[in-house]
C-alpha cells in the first residue's frame, strides 16, 4: 500500500471548513467512493491506497478546492466531482456541448447547474419556449425548471407560473377527493411547491397563489386553454398519455415558456397504454425549437445511494 502526503495550498479556514464539510463528510465520501484511506489536519492531507486510488483521491481533492474558494461545496456537489461529471472532465472521451452558465437568482441565492447537464438544460431552458428533461430522480429536472420560473416571474419575464401534474395515482378522477381543485391537486404537486417555498418563502408563495400569479392545474383541466405570457411546467410527463401530451404541447401561447420533465423508466400508467413522454421524445425529436436535455444517474445530487439504487435497477 502506498502513501502520499498533499498540504493544501490554502490555510484560509472558510475554505478549509467548506472543503473539508461537517464532521469531514466530504473527505469521508471521497474515501468511501475510492476506497482509499484519508487522514488530514489542518491543510494537510494523507492518502493511503495503491497508486491509482492515490492519483483519483489527489484529482478530486484538487477539483472539491476549487470549488471551496467559493464556498459552495457540499455533499452533491463532492457527489458530482467524484463522478467524473464536474466541469465537463470525465474519463472518457464523448464530447461535451460548451455552454455560457446560466445563474438564476433567487431568494435562496444563485442557483447554476452543477453538472454539464444541468448546465446544459439551464441554458435550453433560457434559449429555447419549448423544452424537455428526461432523467431519473434526483437529477434536478424539476428543481431547475422551479428556478427558472421564480426568475422569470421576478423579472416581471412571464405574468403567470402555471404547474401541472397528470393524477395517474387517482385515475384523473379527482371528484372523489376531498376539496376543492387546489386540495385535490396538492398532493401531486408538493414536489413543485416545495421548490416555490424554498426560493421564495411560504409566505409569498400562498399570496401569489391567492392572486393568481402561481396556479395549479391538473392535467385533465388543460384541454380547450391557450397559455400566454406564462411559464408552464409539465412534471412527471412520463404519466400522461399521447392524446394527453399533445393536447398539453398545443396549449403553447405566445410569450411562454414550456418545461416538460419525466423518468421514462418510472411510468405508472396502466398496461398497454404508451407514455406521451416517450412517444413525443420520438415524434419530436427533428422539429426545430424544441430542446431535449437528457439526465444520466451520475448527475444524482440527492444522497449517494440514490445513483446507486438507479444502476441496480438498470442492470435488473
Amino acid at each position: 500500500m502506498n502513501k502520499k502526503v498533499i498540504t493544501l495550498p490554502t490555510s484560509n479556514n472558510d475554505v478549509l471548513t467548506n472543503f473539508f464539510g461537517n464532521h469531514d463528510e466530504n473527505i469521508k465520501l471521497v474515501a468511501q467512493t475510492i476506497k482509499a484511506t484519508i487522514n488530514a489536519r489542518g491543510n494537510t492531507v494523507q492518502i493511503q491506497g495503491d497508486e491509482a486510488q492515490i492519483n483519483q483521491v489527489q484529482r478530486c481533492l484538487d477539483l472539491m478546492l476549487e470549488e471551496a474558494q467559493s464556498q459552495s461545496l457540499d455533499l452533491a456537489m463532492t457527489h458530482i466531482i467524484l463522478q467524473g461529471n464536474y466541469k465537463n472532465l470525465s474519463d472518457n472521451d464523448e464530447e461535451v456541448i460548451e455552454v455560457e452558465d446560466v445563474k438564476i437568482q433567487t431568494r435562496k441565492g444563485v442557483i447554476t447547474g452543477r453538472s454539464p447537464n444541468q448546465k446544459l438544460y439551464l441554458h435550453n431552458i433560457v434559449t429555447h419556449d419549448v423544452n424537455f428533461g428526461v432523467g431519473p430522480a434526483g437529477t434536478g429536472k424539476t428543481y431547475l425548471a422551479v428556478a427558472c420560473a421564480v426568475e422569470a416571474i421576478l423579472n416581471q419575464e412571464v405574468q403567470r407560473i402555471i404547474l401541472v401534474r397528470p393524477a395517474v395515482e387517482a385515475g384523473e378522477r379527482l371528484g372523489f377527493l376531498p376539496g376543492d381543485l387546489s386540495d385535490k391537486v396538492d398532493p401531486y404537486l408538493r414536489p413543485l411547491y416545495d421548490a416555490l417555498y424554498e426560493m421564495l418563502g411560504v409566505e409569498k408563495v400562498e399570496r401569489m397563489m391567492e392572486k393568481n400569479i402561481i396556479e395549479v392545474a391538473p392535467l385533465a383541466f388543460m384541454r380547450g386553454r391557450t397559455l400566454n405570457n406564462a411559464f408552464v411546467i409539465l412534471d412527471e410527463a412520463q404519466n400522461t398519455t399521447v392524446e394527453q401530451m399533445k393536447m398539453f404541447l398545443t396549449r403553447t401561447g405566445f410569450g411562454t415558456t414550456v418545461v416538460v420533465t419525466g423518468d421514462v423508466t418510472q411510468v405508472d400508467l396502466r398496461k398497454g397504454e404508451t407514455s406521451g413522454l416517450k412517444h413525443a421524445l420520438e415524434v419530436l425529436s427533428n422539429v426545430r425549437d424544441i430542446s431535449f436535455s437528457h439526465f444520466e444517474s451520475k448527475d444524482v445530487v440527492r444522497h449517494n445511494l440514490v445513483q446507486k439504487i438507479i444502476d441496480a435497477y438498470e442492470k435488473a
